[in-house]
């Protein structure tokens, strides 16, 4: 028997207002036992294995115990958030429903779906139970949607403008990524909000080492602040060298890597409107670039 319990959250829009609040009834799956309550629990990256699901009990919850049977348990016929092996089992309903409608699995990426003829391209990408779809006709793009209505209770968000921390702006030519506002979330995180700006990311010709002279530091903190900028780094390719460096010294971090690390935070807080961009062609038609520099 495996305990559950509600989990609640406040969505925000861009813009930090309050979008809706969910409530979620999930499993304490760190209670589960390896080759009792599961099996396989790996979420696709490039391959696929068979997975069977098991039947699991768990007791009623708090406010909704049926009366007359309160020392009766629920017999649980679907995965549910908290098991260990629910994201494999959704990515399993997903892979199979995709490939029933005519799409073809990415070689590569298990989680990019393609489907295309001489006329037409439909693409979607999967992220847990978020979707991302992109085609060349909008009416295919609706027939899609309405598609997976008739099977999955789907909310369409409309044209992306918010994806994991990630704020996007299109147009006809053109599509802008940053993180602005997680930029301004993590400064505030670590309390930088009113930092001095710089123009530079790190010091020119600074060289960080394993000296162990100088002072040591959280290593907690320290990883959080790496960890937090590494996300950034999907929308800020102009910090990925410095924080690669920083990166090498989350074992046992000194006060010199953390000050070098601030100063990024530092670089951030002058710069933090920049992001990618991505600029259609003036032939119009798609063309892989890509730079390297000598080490």
């Amino acid at each position: 028997m495996i305990r559950v319990k509600w989990v609640f959250k406040t969505k925000l829009n861009l813009d930090g207002s309050i979008c809706k609040h969910k409530a979620r009834l999930v499993v304490r799956g760190y209670a589960q036992q390896y080759g009792v309550d599961y099996q396989e629990t790996f979420a696709p990256v490039a391959r696929y294995d068979t997975i069977r699901l098991l039947f699991i009990y768990e007791e009623q919850l708090d406010g909704v115990v049926a009366p007359g049977k309160e020392d009766y348990v629920y017999l649980l016929r679907k995965t549910l958030y908290g098991l260990k092996q629910a994201p494999r089992a959704w990515y399993e309903t997903m892979d199979k429903h995709l490939t029933k409608l005519g799409f073809v699995r990415s070689q590569s990426e298990a989680t990019l779906y393609v489907k295309t003829d001489d006329v037409q391209l439909l693409i979607v990408s999967l992220y847990v139970d978020d979707m991302l779809v992109t085609g060349n006709q909008p009416g295919l793009i609706q027939s899609f949607k309405d598609e997976m209505n008739k099977v999955f209770e789907t909310t369409d968000l409309g044209v992306m403008t918010y994806f994991l921390g990630m704020e996007v702006m299109q147009s006809c030519s053109r599509i802008f990524i940053c993180q602005q506002k997680y930029a301004m979330d993590m400064l505030k995180k670590f309390k930088m909000e009113d930092c001095k700006p710089v123009s530079t990311p790190m010091i020119t010709n600074e060289k960080l080492s394993k000296d162990d002279s100088f002072e040591k530091i959280d290593e907690g903190l320290y990883r959080s602040l790496i960890g937090s900028l590494l996300y950034l780094t999907t929308s800020r390719p102009d910090i990925l060298f410095d924080v690669s460096v920083l990166s090498k010294y989350m074992h046992s971090p000194s006060e010199k890597h953390f000050s070098a690390a601030k100063r990024v935070l530092r670089y951030i807080k002058g710069t933090i409107a920049l992001g990618v961009q991505f600029s259609k062609s003036a032939e119009g038609d798609l063309k892989l670039l890509g730079y390297s520099n000598s080490d």
